[in-house]
């Protein structure tokens, strides 16, 4: 018996998915409404001057392009002045960030923008590595091709030795 279009579009099965599929866009997409700058805004004062490095956060998001997710980690880390935030603060603005359709490359750059401005950081630098479901499920069909972006500012772009300070940092957790 060959199924027709008609006979699956009317499956119980597929009864319920357009409002299945609304909901989860509305899930996917729901930092389209939320400032990536809010989590960061209640700092605390510190002596600490030296780097803070958050590793391996998972985050997952929808590539502009095709509208299908990547996922993967984030390395994360300041060098604060005067001040820290609370570390639960910088991976929500991550989830901010890439609950919305993105680039890989935009995330990363805009992330470490907004950490540096907004804590007045002497240095910071993001890593984000994930796997791309477009790459994986169409077109040259590479699961497991694994795209690493970073963005490098203030003091980690200027000195090369504390830039390898941090990057030792990461690889040292992977």
């Amino acid at each position: 018996m060959q199924l027709l279009w008609g006979d699956l579009l009317n499956s119980e099965g597929m009864q319920e998915t357009p409002e299945r599929v609304a909901r989860h866009w509305v899930s996917s997409t729901w930092g389209l409404h939320q400032s990536p700058a809010e989590p960061l805004q209640r700092t605390f004062p510190s002596e600490h001057g030296e780097i803070v490095l958050i590793r391996n956060i998972p985050f997952c998001s929808l590539c502009e392009h095709h509208l299908l997710p990547f996922f993967g980690v984030a390395h994360i880390a300041y060098l604060p002045q005067g001040r820290v935030v609370g570390l639960s603060k910088i991976p929500r603005c991550l989830d901010i960030l890439a609950a919305r359709p993105q680039m890989q490359e935009n995330i990363t750059s805009q992330l470490a923008n907004i950490i540096h401005s907004t804590l007045n950081a002497v240095g910071t630098i993001v890593v984000l590595e994930a796997e791309h479901t477009c790459m994986a499920t169409r077109g040259v069909l590479k699961a497991g091709a694994m795209t690493t972006t970073q963005a490098v500012l203030g003091v980690f772009k200027t000195d090369g030795v504390a830039r390898a300070e941090v990057l030792t940092l990461i690889r040292s957790s992977s």
